[in-house]
């Protein structure tokens, strides 16, 4: 069946026969599919008075050394956002009281940020919903196609320079 970046690419072949449109099949549709994504994943944490962002800094917490926390330059090297933007996102998570900034141990002039009790507890109940709902985005592919499309999507990332969290 036809999508929306098939009658685009056809229309390009009846009006510009001469260019090569066929890279709009890969990045038109992953375009579209992060449009797609972004906006189901954003109503799914919605539904848990959450938004995505904060899911995404508190899941970072999680995941790390939960003991000693990360500096606010860590959860932005996490995030890849601007400095002022991870102290807005640490601000009005602690106002919800999902994370704490506590003094570094070892150096006075750092603070770490941790999450709190509540936050911790909000991560764990809602990772396996979040997964879930992740699940139910990919019926459309067999377990198959999903296997075949994670080394692809990996090159692809890697070739545009996607680097690993360190």
């Amino acid at each position: 069946m036809p999508d929306a970046v098939d009658q685009i690419t056809a229309a390009w072949r009846t009006h510009r026969p001469d260019v090569d449109t066929s890279p709009m099949e890969i990045v038109g549709r992953i375009t579209r599919l992060h449009r797609l994504l972004d906006r189901a994943l954003t109503d799914f944490f919605h539904t848990h008075t959450l938004e995505r962002w904060e899911f995404d800094v508190l899941a970072t917490l999680r995941r790390s050394n939960p003991e000693s926390g990360l500096t606010a330059g860590e959860l932005n090297k996490a995030a890849m956002v601007t400095s002022g933007a991870i102290t807005n996102r640490i601000d009005r998570l602690t106002a919800k009281g999902l994370v704490e900034r506590v003094p570094d141990t070892k150096d006075r002039r750092a603070i770490r940020v941790h999450l709190t009790d509540k936050g911790r507890q909000l991560v764990d109940d809602l990772l396996p919903l979040h997964m879930a709902n992740e699940q139910r985005l990919l019926t459309g592919l067999t377990p198959a196609d999903r296997e075949a499309l994670i080394p692809l999507l990996r090159a692809l990332s890697e070739s545009l320079g996607d680097i690993t969290l360190s």
